[in-house]
């Protein structure tokens, strides 16, 4: 185990240059430009979900909706994509019920 301790280090050490694996797609890497527009695109998301969360959440359950349909298309959820991940979205009904940053999150996750 303490042979492992450098090693953990040595990585650590390196992800400071390129950002740390959690922030690779919108980090410090990527620029700032990248950073201000997933922000931008993640707040119009925020809004439509929480603004209208109980309609959101019976569109979920209704297997689609026109609101659930604004927040994906603010989120850049694919066409193709979205009968399957409003099904994920249903098995995981409770999780969002409750937590609408969990929703928000989801969207963008499954957003280009």
């Amino acid at each position: 185990m303490t042979r492992f301790a450098p090693f953990c280090l040595v990585l650590l050490t390196g992800c400071s240059s390129v950002g740390t694996p959690l922030n690779w797609p919108f980090g410090p890497a990527s620029g700032t430009g990248s950073t201000a527009a997933y922000n931008q695109q993640r707040g119009q998301v925020e809004l439509i979900v929480k603004s209208g969360f109980d309609a959101v959440l019976a569109d979920i359950g209704a297997g689609g909706g026109p609101v659930l349909t604004q927040a994906m298309d603010a989120a850049g959820v694919p066409q193709t994509d979205r009968p399957a991940r409003i099904l994920q979205m249903q098995g995981d009904y409770g999780l969002y019920s409750a937590n609408p940053g969990a929703l928000v999150t989801a969207l963008m996750l499954f957003g280009s």
